[in-house]
Parts: structure tokens; sequence; C-alpha cells
């Protein structure tokens, strides 16, 4: 498998900025077999069956992008430079690795202001990478950061436009509620609550995971061989009862649904003896053409960049060709792309 076999023309347009509104109404595609359908959000629980398991990723997004300044006294006299950082993961000696743009302007030890509450110095860098220490923790650093930060959007979407305070209700699931991660798990901003009324009405149960998104998602395929490649690590949890409500789905022949590519990189990461059972720590699991699912029997998630891992993901799942087909009706049909764009349920 070459890196090229996963790549597309997109044209620009069709990449969203937005999210549709209200959140159900975005458009899905939906693909079974050999047919290929355009359908809306808000008709998922005409297509699920009683029986069928939502797997759910409720990871919480931090505004996790930081614009400050460094102070420093100089021969000329008090000199500031602006600073911006986007955190990324939370460290056991309580820094937080993060990304400082320009690094040079920072020297170790060096405090950089976010706001009159929030500040942070240079501990240390280590491969281009800076760790922060916060002047607050605990409750105190989140209601400081929810203050100052902005949401981060992903590359494609703040290259066209800043994040604004919109983004912190678009960019987050209504189900969000453990706080760690620095992208949305995007198929599920899709949700709102007449549309969880409706499928719990429908039979359709729901099971919570945990996996918090990195910024590694973004990060881009190098190597031609797609098989070199190695994937970031990301923190995740299945729970015992989130692991009994999936097997008892499966034991009972309703299908298993994750809905976005976390939760199901997670549940294949607890599924890896065959079975799936608790789990936690970091997964790297790197999932392409070849791949034997032992969970996963479909997939809701949103339409993915060229030549990335997640594209790699739904081949595995899909096929590559049944997935070219996918991706040429969805520019067809001029369905929107990526975070805030539309929807697509697969089905083997």
């Amino acid at each position: 498998m070459k890196l090229s076999d996963f790549d597309f023309h997109l044209p620009e347009d069709l990449i969203a900025t937005r999210p549709a509104s209200p959140r159900s109404s975005a458009r899905m595609l939906v693909t079974q077999g050999d047919t290929i359908t355009d359908n809306h959000v808000f008709d998922l629980p005409d297509l699920l069956q009683p029986g069928d398991r939502l797997v759910l990723n409720d990871t919480r997004v931090i505004p996790a992008r930081l614009s400050g300044h460094r102070h420093r006294d100089s021969a000329q006299g008090p000199v500031s430079a602006g600073i911006e950082a986007t955190l990324l993961d939370p460290q056991a000696n309580g820094t937080w690795s993060a990304l400082i743009k320009p690094l040079k302007k920072v020297k170790l030890g060096e405090a950089i202001v976010f706001s009159d509450d929030l500040s942070a110095t240079l501990d240390w860098v280590e491969d281009g990478q800076a760790y922060l220490r916060f002047n607050l923790s605990g409750d105190d650093f989140d209601k400081a950061l929810d203050q100052a930060g902005a949401m981060p959007l992903p590359p494609y979407i703040a290259a066209k436009r800043p994040a604004d305070e919109q983004d912190k209700t678009d960019y987050q699931t209504i189900w969000a509620s453990n706080s760690g991660a620095v992208a949305a798990p995007t198929a599920s901003l899709h949700f709102d609550d007449d549309l969880m009324q409706a499928l719990a009405d429908r039979g359709v149960s729901f099971t919570h995971v945990t996996l918090h998104v990195g910024a590694g998602t973004f990060l881009p395929v190098k190597v031609e061989d797609v098989t070199t490649h190695k994937m970031h690590a990301e923190w995740g949890q299945v729970s015992p009862e989130a692991a009994a409500e999936i097997q008892a789905t499966k034991t009972n022949g309703g299908r298993v649904i994750p809905v976005g590519t976390t939760a199901l990189r997670l549940i294949e990461s607890a599924a890896r003896s065959g079975v799936i059972e608790p789990w936690e720590g970091e997964t790297d699991i790197f999932i392409y053409p070849g791949f034997r699912f032992n969970v996963t029997d479909a997939l809701m998630t949103n339409f993915h960049l060229p030549k990335s891992t997640l594209l790699m993901l739904v081949s595995a799942l899909m096929g590559q060709d049944r997935m070219r087909d996918v991706y040429t009706h969805a520019i067809a049909r001029k369905y929107r792309f990526f975070s805030y764009g539309d929807a697509s349920l697969l089905i083997p």
C-alpha cells in the first residue's frame, strides 16, 4: 500500500468552516453493500435497528489555544514579545507539553502572561516541544483557561478564520464530560438532544468511552509505504461497565457502531484479544487495510483528509475501492468535508 493510494482531489469550497444548524440537520451519506444513499443525520433512527448500540467518546475539548506576551528588561528598557501557545498533554510532573510560536523568543524560566489570572513559565524544551508550568492548577486552572483560551480549531479551519466564542459551543459534543482533548471527536458534533431521544425511543442504546484526542490526529503521513507510519499515542479508557455493555450487545446479536474514528480506535484497542475487555492506557493503534475488526459492525464518521490515517481506517473497514466510490459520490454531491462537515454511515 502506497500513500498515493489514499489521495484524492478535494475542491477548496467543500471544506466546512461552520457546522450545520441545528446539528442533526447535517447531510449524511449512507453506504451498505453496493448502495449509496443521501440522507440527513436526523434520519439516523430510521436507519438503525432496536438493539443497536452507539459507542460515544465523552472526551471534552479544552480551549487549548492561548495568546500571551513574555516581558523582559533590556538595555533599552522593558520589551515584550507576542507568544502563541497550543497545549497538548498534561504531564505527570504537573507541566503541560505545548507548541509555542515563536519558541526562540522565550528563555527557560521566563514567564508568559496569558491573562490577569493565567501565566506559565517555560520549564524545558525537548525536540522542539515546550513544557509549561502554570501558576494555577485544578479547578482554578480550568476556570482561567476557559476565560483566556480559544478552541484549537483544526489547521484547515484556523487557516480560514480565527476561533471565536461560538466555537466553544460548536466544537464540543453535548455529552462532553472528561476534559483533556485538544481536538473534538467530530462525528459526535452532529448529535443534539432531540436526536438522542429519538434514538432511545427507537431502542438504540448508548455506551460512553473516553479517548483524549491529541493534536497528532492532524499530523500528515510522510512515508510512502503506509505500513511503516508511526501513530501518535492518545490516552483512553473503556470502563468495565462499558466493556460489559458492548459485549452484551454482541452476544444478543445487536450491532456495535462507534460514532467517530476515535471511539472505533479505542474499542478495537480494548479488543485485541478478540473480545472487548476493560482497558485503560495509551493507544497508538494504526488501522489500515488488512486490519481485523473484533468489535466494530459499522461506523458513523465525517469525511477525512486525503492521505490521512483516518481515510486508511475507513478503507480498512469498507475496502479501498468502496471508499473511492463513496468519496467520488460525496464530492459530486457537494457534501461538506472535515471537522465541521457532513457525516457518513458506513456499514460493511
